[in-house]
């Protein structure tokens, strides 16, 4: 029996919710840019909505159907694909600007998951993981909510997602509970 897809499950709601921290990712993302945004992980799009102004067009890659479904109802401007992290379907150096929010620590192997999110960003581009920051009182009470819920959810504190990235430019934000890693990609792919 396959496990329970607790993201299909909360689709709907999920996709009511709104994205309250448009102003830091514009601000670590770059944004507004020419070229494409790859939303790993985006879900029903409530994050990609918010930056389709910003951008000339908006993939969203993600393994929940369910999640996928509910992007009809944000905008018919962004393009789901169903797809894993760890095997993006995207041709190397493909997108100005890849996202992933609040959902690493949900994938099944984040070091592959990073990078393959590297190896589809263009030479010059960047990379903004956004996650909660699991060295708050707060966050920890989630993972351990998480994991009573049986949602293999491995949360990873910023410095250790930015070494995922050797040799690269990282720097890291935090505040109100989450943590961003921001990644400059050169000219070269990912070791």
């Amino acid at each position: 029996m396959p496990p329970f897809d607790h993201f299909s499950a909360i689709a709907p709601l999920y996709a009511r919710a709104t994205y309250s921290k448009l102003i830091y990712l514009k601000e670590y993302a770059s944004l507004p840019v020419d070229g494409l945004l790859l939303d790993v992980g985006g879900g029903t799009g409530r994050v990609s909505s918010t930056v389709m102004g910003l951008v000339n067009g908006v993939v969203i890659a993600d393994v929940s159907f369910g999640m996928l479904k509910e992007t009809q109802h944000a905008s018919r401007a962004l393009r789901p694909v169903c797809g894993g992290s760890e095997s993006l379907p995207f041709a190397d150096n493909s997108f100005e600007r890849v996202i992933m929010v609040d959902a690493l620590h949900h994938v099944l192997d984040q070091k592959k998951s990073a990078r393959e999110m590297f190896r589809v960003l263009k030479p010059g581009g960047v990379l903004v993981i956004e996650e909660p920051d699991i060295r708050t009182f707060g966050v920890k009470l989630i993972a351990i909510a998480e994991k009573l819920l049986v949602m293999r959810s491995h949360f990873f504190p910023p410095d250790k997602i930015a070494e995922m990235f050797p040799g690269e430019e990282t720097s890291i934000r935090v505040g109100e509970g989450t943590a961003w890693v921001i990644i400059k990609k050169a000219g070269h792919a990912l070791a």
